[in-house]
C-alpha cells in the first residue's frame, strides 16, 4: 500500500528512473501478496528473495544476505526502503555497507519503547538514511532532536493515505457483509497481530473477553490469520466465542474490501499502525489496543484513542461509541494523497 503509489509516480518519468521492485518475501503468504499486487496494479515484483518467516534474527539475516547478492551483481543509485519491518532495516543495512544511498520513507517515528522491534527497526534505519521522508511535523522534530540535518529531512506527506484516496471508490465489502448478515456501520471492525497482544495468553485472554462482551451489543468483523486463530482456539477451548452471533472470525480479505470494511465500520479496534492513519482520514472512530504508538498525531488531530488492552477499560472505552457518541476528528497536514508526487519531485532534484 505504501509501495504503489510511489513506483506509480515514478513510472511517469522513464528517462529519469529505473525503478526495479523488490518483493523480499517477509510477508509471506503467496495467496495474500498476489491480490494485494493486483488490486493496486503492481506489476509481478522483479525481484522475489523468498526469505519466509523466522526470528527476528533469522528473518533480518536472510533478507540481507540474499538482498546483498543482488546488489552486488545489480547495484543501485539509490535504495528506498518504506515502513519498520525487518526488511526496511535489513535493506538499508546491506545498502550502506555497499557504499550505496538510501531513502527511509515513514522517517522519524517514534513510540519511545524499545521493548517494540519495529521501533528498534525504525531508529537503526533513520540513523544511517541519507535522505528521511516524515509524514508529520513530530516526525521531524525527533529527527532533529536526534542530530540529523534539516536538509536531509522532508516532510511529505502519507502515502498510505495516497493508496486509500486512490482506490476507496472502488473498494466494496456489499458481498462480504451481506454474508454475515452484517449493515453498515452498525459493526466494530477488528484486527490484531502484534506478538504483545496475541502471544501473551493472559493479554489475549482478556482482549476476548472483551469482545465477548461487546459482541453482545454491536457485531465484530474479526480477519484473522491463520497463526492469530490457531491462537483463539487454544483460549477458547469450548466454543463461546465462536458460537456468539453477533462474533465474526473470518479469513484475511484483499486490501480493496479491507478498506471498505474499515469505512463502513462503527468503530475499529486494533494494534496496527496504518489503520490508525486510515481510520483519521476516514474519520471512524478508532480504539487502539496498546501502550503507545508511534503515530501520536492520529490521536491529537484525528479519530484514534489508546485503550489499555485489557477488558474492563475496552469496555469503558467502546460503551460510549455503541451508545452513538462518536469522536471527533480532523485530517492532519499533507494527508492528501499527493506524498508520492512529492517524494518524486525531491528525487528528481537529488545529485545523480
Amino acid at each position: 500500500m505504501k509501495a504503489a503509489p510511489l513506483y506509480h509516480a515514478m513510472q511517469g518519468y522513464p528517462g529519469e528512473f529505473e525503478v526495479r521492485l523488490i518483493h523480499t518475501g517477509q510477508h509471506y503468504d503467496e495467496k495474500m501478496s498476489d491480490i494485494f499486487f493486483h488490486q493496486l496494479k503492481l506489476p509481478k515484483p522483479d525481484v522475489y528473495l523468498g526469505v519466509g518467516s523466522g526470528t527476528h534474527a533469522v528473518q533480518t539475516g536472510a533478507v540481507m544476505v540474499e538482498y546483498e547478492k543482488l546488489l552486488l551483481k545489480e547495484p543501485a543509485d539509490l535504495v528506498l526502503v518504506v515502513g519498520d519491518v525487518n526488511s526496511t532495516l535489513a535493506c538499508a543495512l546491506v545498502a550502506k555497507k555497499l557504499h550505496l544511498k538510501v531513502g527511509h520513507i515513514e522517517a522519524g517515528l517514534r513510540s519511545f519503547d524499545r521493548q517494540m522491534p519495529e521501533e528498534i527497526n525504525r531508529l537503526v534505519t533513520d540513523s544511517i538514511a541519507d535522505y528521511l521522508f516524515t509524514t508529520s511535523r513530530d516526525a521531524d522534530e525527533h529527527l532533529k532532536r536526534e542530530g540529523h540535518s534539516e536538509n536531509a529531512i522532508f516532510f511529505v506527506g502519507n502515502l498510505m493515505i495516497d493508496s486509500l484516496n486512490t482506490y476507496l471508490d472502488r473498494a466494496d465489502c456489499s458481498e462480504l457483509l451481506d454474508s454475515l448478515g452484517v449493515r453498515k456501520g452498525e459493526y466494530g471492525l477488528v484486527t490484531l497481530h502484534r506478538p504483545s497482544n496475541v502471544d501473551n495468553p493472559e493479554t489475549f485472554a482478556g482482549i476476548l473477553e472483551a469482545f465477548q462482551e461487546i459482541a453482545e451489543y454491536m457485531p465484530l468483523i474479526f480477519p484473522t490469520h491463520p497463526r492469530t486463530r490457531e491462537r483463539i482456539a487454544r483460549l477458547d477451548t469450548n466454543g463461546e466465542l465462536n458460537s456468539l452471533p453477533g462474533f465474526h472470525l473470518i479469513d484475511p480479505v484483499g486490501y480493496l474490501e479491507f478498506i471498505a470494511l474499515e469505512q463502513s465500520a462503527k468503530v475499529i479496534l486494533t494494534d496496527s499502525g496504518g489503520i490508525q492513519e486510515e481510520s483519521t482520514v476516514l474519520g471512524v472512530p478508532c480504539l487502539t489496543l496498546r501502550e503507545n504508538t508511534e503515530r501520536p498525531v492520529t490521536i491529537t488531530e484525528g479519530t484514534n484513542r489508546l485503550v489499555h488492552p485489557e477488558p474492563h477499560a475496552i469496555v469503558n472505552v467502546i460503551t460510549p461509541i455503541i451508545n452513538g457518541r462518536m469522536p471527533s476528528g480532523s485530517i492532519p497536514e499533507k494527508w492528501d494523497g499527493q506524498a508520492a508526487e512529492r517524494i518524486v519531485d525531491i528525487l528528481r532534484t537529488l545529485p545523480r
